[in-house]
């Protein structure tokens, strides 16, 4: 009995001790995380800034070399938070792949709205702002069309643009883009319930919808993940320089919060989430009604299995109101985010999307 209290003791102890060693290792590397979180910069890739308006500008990516597709891509990004998660940092750039497939690569920077800007509408954001980039890149590059992908919200607005001009559109990439708002599978679509959220006085109250608000709701989502099992991984990789870079970038990308436009977030809340107006054919912009059946190019729907915010089947659902007979779909095995930045997606996903629309270049 007593050798196997012993043999038991110098086994707790022997574990002690590792665990001492492996802490005092992480403290030790302290310093250089501290290091590497100040050199870590995002937005991996060079661009100019080429039209403005408003708030709005419009990045063009820079080229070592001359495009070889014919039509340029635009990226429509959310209004919420910034466009550089989408060029993170060099290993981790949809933006890149694109340019290395050879397309002529544009992104919408919305900027940042203030207090003059809280009566812009959905059909400012649509049919002005988008619809006046969209012009001005046809006319600079000469051509009829160009390539449309969105991210998120921003999937949203080339979505409701394509239905209302389909001609000027090639071919449409939707990256876990909510359209169909029926659903329950995500916690804000419970939440954004217009019996558990009164967007009218919150907006009346607000004027603009502030970022806080946004990042509490998102990091409320998942708190136990957000707030706890984040750090631990974060502590348990402290020596492996590549993560922590990554892991300060999209941190960076986290906490940098934009508000939203004050009647655009009225509008979102109330005709798509509450009112699922978009899915339903009855939302509309400018007197105009957004057809999505209107909507006959190419289709590609690109979602993550583990999506809390923009379940698969919102986007998915897509497919049954276009006139599209060119439909493709790819998910993967991520999150919201992790659709973007994670080497996985990096590894699995893009190199088909990224192929997708190489194959519909002409």
């Amino acid at each position: 009995m007593n050798n196997t209290i012993a043999t038991f003791v110098r086994k707790k102890h022997a574990s002690w001790l590792h665990e001492q060693r492996r802490i005092s290792s992480r403290l030790l590397s302290l310093p250089r995380v501290a290091a590497l979180a100040a050199g870590t910069t995002t937005g991996a890739t060079p661009y100019d800034v080429v039209f403005e308006s408003g708030t709005l500008r419009l990045l063009h990516y820079r080229r070592e070399t001359p495009a070889t597709a014919r039509h340029p891509l635009l990226f429509c990004y959310a209004l919420i938070n910034r466009p550089y998660i989408l060029d993170l940092l060099p290993n981790k750039s949809v933006v890149r792949r694109y340019l290395d497939q050879g397309f002529d690569v544009f992104m919408i920077d919305w900027g940042v709205p203030s207090e003059h800007d809280r009566a812009l509408t959905l059909h400012d954001y649509v049919c002005g702002r988008l619809a006046g980039v969209i012009d001005f890149i046809l006319r600079e590059r000469g051509v009829d069309q160009l390539h449309l992908l969105g991210y998120c919200m921003g999937g949203t607005l080339a979505s409701a643009f394509a239905a209302l001009e389909p001609s000027l559109v090639r071919t449409l990439t939707l990256l876990a883009t909510p359209i169909d708002f029926s659903g329950r599978q995500s916690l804000l679509n419970i939440w954004a319930d217009e019996r558990n959220f009164d967007i009218d006085a919150f907006i009346d109250a607000h004027g603009n919808c502030p970022g806080s608000f946004l990042q509490a709701c998102f990091l409320c989502l998942k708190p136990v993940e957000n707030l706890l099992e984040k750090q631990v991984a974060f502590c348990e990789q402290l020596d492996d320089p590549d993560f922590v870079v990554g892991y300060f970038a999209l941190e960076r990308w986290l906490n940098d919060n934009i508000p939203v436009a004050g009647e655009t977030f009225r509008e979102f809340v109330k005709y798509l989430f509450q009112q699922n107006q978009l899915a339903l054919g009855r939302l509309k912009l400018g007197g105009r009604t957004v057809d999505l059946a209107q909507i006959t190019c190419p289709l590609l729907l690109l979602t993550a299995k583990n999506d809390h915010l923009v379940p698969p089947e919102s986007t998915d659902r897509m497919r049954h109101h276009v006139g599209s007979h060119d439909i493709t779909a790819m998910m993967m095995d991520a999150g919201h985010v992790g659709l973007v930045v994670s080497g996985k997606a990096h590894r699995s996903l893009w190199p088909d999307a990224v192929r997708w629309l190489g194959d519909r270049r002409r």
